[in-house]
């Protein structure tokens, strides 16, 4: 497997771009305090729109960085996701990376299948006895379906979380694996890793 590969331009630059305009927008507001008597709420609150746009960005960028060493697949896993966002059926994808998760997961359905994006379509096709439950990746292969994940207790905000970002939460608690969540309320796309939830932009997450 390649080492790790984050250098998927023109992202990088775009993100990095992006967060000089950022900058520089704090910047003025700073300036404008010291010169202007007019409320800068509306400016701050822009300038909150966009970091929230970039920090999407951002995630779609790192998500590639921390797929592209453990698989090949990630093109096969962003064109799967996307399409199952569009038709809002819900997934739960996790990806092995170094630590062993026999110990965190119960185990479903063996595949042991090449990770192709029509076969993961197929499988969250609701009403596939194998849609509900996660589906492990480990390197390029569909290890197994139906698998049921460590659900957290966190909260985020003030709204619950569902049962699928539960799943996923709870395992990147446990584990240094990386969960991709698909909601299939909002058809909103995030990953899991290291405890955290990230949203990420679509389309066009390569």
């Amino acid at each position: 497997m390649n080492p790790i590969n984050c250098d998927f331009s023109p992202m990088k630059e775009t993100l990095k771009d992006e967060l000089l305009q950022v900058i520089l927008s704090l910047q003025q507001s700073v300036e404008e305090m010291d010169t202007n008597t007019n409320c800068l709420l509306g400016n701050f609150e822009k300038i909150k729109e966009r970091f929230m746009t970039i920090e999407m960005k951002a995630a779609t960028f790192y998500l590639n960085c921390y797929l592209s060493p453990f698989t090949e697949k990630y093109p096969e896993l962003s064109h799967s996701v996307q399409n199952m966002s569009l038709r809002r059926h819900g997934g739960l994808i996790v990806i092995q990376r170094q630590d062993a998760l026999e110990a965190f997961i119960q185990p479903g359905i063996h595949i042991g299948a090449d990770l192709t994006h029509s076969l993961l379509e197929s499988i969250f096709f609701p009403g596939n006895p194998l849609h509900d439950g996660a589906v492990l990746v480990n390197r390029n292969q569909i290890e197994s379906a139906a698998n049921v994940l460590p659900l957290s207790e966190r909260y985020t905000g003030e709204k619950k979380l569902g049962t699928r970002h539960r799943a996923a939460l709870g395992l990147s608690e446990m584990s240094d694996a990386l969960v991709m969540v698909v909601s299939e309320e909002t058809g909103k796309i995030s990953f899991a890793l290291q405890g955290n939830l990230y949203p990420i932009s679509t389309p066009g997450i390569i």
